[in-house]
């Protein structure tokens, strides 16, 4: 796992261990980061369930001005950490060990410009995140939110201020691209 360009170009980025844990596939990153190259400079990113934290800190090697990496696990936060350094972009982190619902229930600031939702695959609760993500005003008219997730739809019906904007397929990978109307 590394990060694929900007300023940490190359940079190997360690993984965290255990079954349990499911990183982002390089195909499904570089994709992702495709579809979005030239508009990172500058935005504010959140890194949901973040893991090693390789999403946002791919956001911040390609320009992004600040990533907030968010994680449950004591474990993933001290590898965001170590990732960051490593990288050479800790400066513009902010790494918060708790929980999504948590961080999302105590929200204040300014919409974020990208957001990145990867959690278990087995939690099967992207709507409800989604849900919460429009209810804390980390969404503005602006932010695209990538659902990764191992189903080929994502049914937002039941939230008629987004739609699914777009999908895309890596292997078993989908990512959903989720947007105010």
């Amino acid at each position: 796992m590394r990060i694929i360009t900007g300023t940490a170009r190359g940079i190997r980025l360690e993984s965290p261990r255990g079954d349990a844990v499911r990183p982002t596939t390089e195909i499904a990153k570089e994709g992702l980061f495709s579809s979005i190259q030239f508009e990172m400079e500058g935005r504010r990113v959140l890194d949901l369930f973040a893991g090693s934290g390789q999403l946002g800190l791919e956001a911040l090697s390609r320009g992004a001005a600040l990533a907030v990496f968010v994680d449950s696990s004591a474990a993933a936060v001290d590898l965001v950490k170590k990732n960051a350094r490593k990288a050479g972009l800790f400066e513009r982190c902010r790494v918060l060990h708790t929980d999504y619902a948590a961080y999302l229930k105590g929200f204040s600031g300014d919409p974020f410009d990208y957001i990145f939702v990867d959690p278990p695959y087995d939690m099967n609760a992207m709507v409800e995140i989604i849900r919460k993500l429009l209810k804390c005003g980390c969404v503005g008219n602006h932010t695209w939110i990538f659902c990764e997730s191992n189903q080929e739809e994502l049914d937002v019906s039941a939230l008629p201020e987004v739609e699914n904007a777009k999908r895309y397929k890596y292997g078993k990978t989908y990512v959903h691209a989720v947007k105010l109307v």
